[in-house]
């Protein structure tokens, strides 16, 4: 599945075709990336990794890149979704703190909410462009802290409105 495929889809795709269509992304296949669960309204979205031969470092445990790439388009698609296509929206930078080693399958819960939505849209409208930090943590099968990650998120509304 391309990523321009995808990106030209943004916004008409439901949350279950959108989850299908990421799962077969081929660089989160060979990472061992699901996204397993993606909310109506696009405000939640879970993701797991699995350890397996492909994601795993020198010392047996995830690699790091993939711990950050099971991380890194989600909040863009969460926000293009809630957005709109009147909306620009991009990844602008991502800060990674490794906290301990995963052993396992590891999971990023991804969460919005409305209000959060609300404040990015007006935000955006009263700006040339709105650039903003949201948190996601890595956590391992026992819910415990494995990395942190701060997506550094710029969203500003299109200048020609013929979208």
């Amino acid at each position: 599945m391309s990523a321009n495929i995808l990106r030209k889809l943004a916004g008409k795709l439901s949350p279950n075709t959108l989850r299908v269509l990421g799962n077969l992304y081929l660089p989160f296949i060979g990472a061992a990336i699901k996204t397993t669960r993606v909310t109506d309204d696009y405000l939640q979205l879970d993701v797991r990794m699995k350890l397996t031969w492909f994601n795993r470092n020198y010392v047996g445990t995830q690699f790091g890149g993939s711990l950050y790439s099971m991380t890194d388009p989600f909040y863009m698609l969460m926000l293009m979704n809630n957005l709109g296509r009147e909306y620009i929206v991009w990844d602008k930078g991502a800060k990674i703190d490794f906290i301990k080693p995963g052993r396992g399958t590891v999971f990023a819960y991804f969460k919005l909410t409305r209000e959060q939505v609300i404040q990015i849209k007006s935000k955006a409208d009263l700006e040339t462009k709105y650039i903003f930090d949201l948190p996601v943590d890595i956590v391992d099968q026992n819910n415990e802290l494995v990395a942190q990650v701060i997506k550094t998120m710029y969203v500003r509304k299109k200048k020609d409105q013929s979208v």
